[in-house]
């Protein structure tokens, strides 16, 4: 197999330019306010999110869903993952979920 030059190892998101994230799913419970999901989701972003230099692109009402991933090119960790899920079970969501890490350009790490 022939060497990539790093330009197009980059280009093609590869090697040590491949990033992992993770999908996480959770449910707020039925009785939740507007306002205590639009407070929720901003605690998340600023406390587990943004702290820990992530990036979260997701939507819901009372089930959310998102991808979480690096906020640059990188790797989410086993301990990001904890980290969010951790914190989402303290804040009482309940049907929390997540995916193992993957590859966000390419699907399933080989």
């Amino acid at each position: 197999m022939a060497q990539r030059s790093r330009r197009l190892r980059k280009k093609l998101r590869i090697e040590e330019f491949q990033e992992l994230g993770f999908e996480v799913s959770w449910n707020f419970p039925a009785s939740s306010s507007e306002e205590a999901i639009d407070s929720l989701i901003d605690r998340l972003i600023s406390e587990v999110i943004e702290a820990r230099q992530l990036a979260f692109a997701g939507n819901g009402h009372l089930a959310w869903e998102g991808l979480i991933c690096t906020q640059k090119i990188g790797q989410c960790s086993n301990e990001d993952i904890q980290a969010c899920c951790e914190w989402l079970k303290q804040q009482g969501m309940e049907n929390i979920k997540h995916s193992n890490l993957f590859d966000i350009w390419y699907g399933e790490l080989q």
